[in-house]
């Protein structure tokens, strides 16, 4: 089995982008509860870009991997990022 990565560039919008629409909009990608993402996943994530971003979440934080977004933020803060937008 390869070793897999994360693409950077995925992780570092899932921390600056907000939540274009619906209960949590306005609220980084990154910050959407768990139980919100749950709900999301039985109805099914879209096939865009945003969708993508959502079920990467998902995958991190049911995983217990919420440390990750927490070190991608935490290097953006030193100036080491750049700000992506949804298109």
């Amino acid at each position: 089995m390869k070793n897999l990565q994360p693409d950077p560039k995925v992780l570092i919008d899932i921390v600056q982008t907000q939540m274009p629409y619906g209960k949590y909009k306005g609220t980084i990608i990154a910050d959407i509860p768990i139980s919100y993402l749950e709900w999301m996943s039985g109805k099914g994530f879209t096939k865009d870009k945003l969708g993508m971003m959502l079920s990467t979440v998902f995958e991190i934080k049911t995983n217990g991997l919420g440390e990750i977004l927490f070190m991608v933020r935490k290097s953006l803060n030193k100036g080491q990022g750049i700000s992506p937008k949804l298109k």
